[in-house]
C-alpha cells in the first residue's frame, strides 16, 4: 500500500502530465493526432525515483496505442522538466507510460453480460411460445375451444 506522500506525489505527477497534454506540449504528431489521451493512474516507487503512468485513448486501435506509448516515453525529458518544476524533490522521478487495459476488460465483460441477457430473453420467449403452442394443441385435440387459461383458485 502506498504511503500518503507517495499518493500525493503520484497525483501531482498525473496533474503535470495532464497539463502538458492539454497544452499540446508534446510535439510528436502521434500524440496530438491520436485523440483525447486520459492518464488514468500513476504509481510511484517507494524511493520516488520511478513513476509509471497508465493512459488510455478512447476508440484507438492497437497500432495507435503503441505509437502514443512510444511517443510519450520518448518525451521523458519533457516529463522530468514538468515534474521537477512542479515538485521540489531531491530526485525527479523518471516516468514510463503503459496502456491501461482495465477499461477494455470492463467493456468486454459488459458486452458478455449483455449477450447473456439477450440470449436468456430469447430463450424465455421461445419457451413461452412453445408452451402456448402445446397448450393450444392440447385444447384443440380435446375439442375445447382455445381460451384464456382457467384460474384454479376461482370458484365456478
Amino acid at each position: 500500500m502506498a504511503s500518503g506522500r507517495e499518493q500525493r506525489i503520484a497525483e501531482e505527477i498525473k496533474l503535470a502530465i495532464g497539463d502538458a497534454l492539454i497544452r499540446q506540449e508534446v510535439k510528436d504528431p502521434r500524440v496530438w493526432q491520436a485523440g483525447i489521451i486520459t492518464v488514468t493512474h500513476v504509481k510511484v516507487t517507494g524511493d520516488l525515483r520511478q513513476a509509471r503512468a497508465l493512459f488510455m485513448v478512447y476508440g484507438a486501435d492497437e497500432a495507435t496505442l503503441a505509437g502514443v506509448r512510444e511517443a510519450l516515453n520518448k518525451a521523458s525529458g519533457l516529463w522530468r522538466r514538468k515534474i521537477g518544476s512542479r515538485l521540489r524533490l531531491k530526485f525527479t522521478p523518471t516516468v514510463s507510460f503503459e496502456v491501461d487495459r482495465v477499461f477494455e476488460s470492463e467493456a468486454r465483460v459488459e458486452r458478455a453480460l449483455h449477450d447473456i441477457a439477450r440470449e436468456n430473453a430469447e430463450r424465455e420467449r421461445a419457451e413461452r411460445e412453445n408452451t402456448e403452442g402445446e397448450r393450444a394443441e392440447d385444447e384443440s385435440s380435446q375439442g375445447v375451444p382455445p381460451g384464456p387459461p382457467s384460474d384454479p383458485g376461482r370458484k365456478p
